[in-house]
């Protein structure tokens, strides 16, 4: 599968008081960005929750940051999707600020993995990826 990018433009509401992103606003778009992918492949969450019946919770989460995004910067989130296991998908993401100068190239800002379980949306156990969700993966189909 092909890394997936979506932009995002960073609002007063997502900094702090000199102009800086809050670090914990990474985490929602890195969220975001996850939701826009899963979009992107044609699914709905509020759908997939109603049939087949499972969400998506993030289990574990590692950031390192490297650089501040300030006010009015353009970023772009991409999300690199690999299935790990049963009902786990792990996500290699990356929020970069887009360069004035395009010759330049995209500067990285956070790298972060996130590790994300399928669970049944009445009980939140944990649920094998649904068939349909593996082959938007290009997973092989197991016999």
């Amino acid at each position: 599968m092909s890394t997936f990018s979506w932009s995002v433009r960073v609002y007063w509401e997502d900094t702090d008081g000199g102009g800086v992103v809050y670090y914990a606003n990474y985490l929602k778009y890195l969220e975001r960005a996850r939701t826009e992918w899963l979009r992107s492949l044609g699914f709905s969450q509020r759908a997939l929750a109603q049939d087949p019946g499972i969400v998506f919770t993030v289990t574990d989460v590692n950031i390192q940051y490297r650089r501040p995004a300030r006010l009015d910067d353009e970023l772009i989130v991409s999300c690199d999707a690999k299935i790990d296991g049963a009902a786990s998908i792990s996500f290699e993401q990356r929020v970069s600020r887009y360069a004035v100068d395009a010759a330049e190239g995209a500067e990285t800002l956070a790298v972060a993995r996130a590790q994300i379980v399928c669970v049944d949306a009445r009980t939140f156990k944990p649920k094998r990826l649904p068939p349909l969700i593996k082959n938007a993966l290009g997973a092989p189909e197991l016999k």
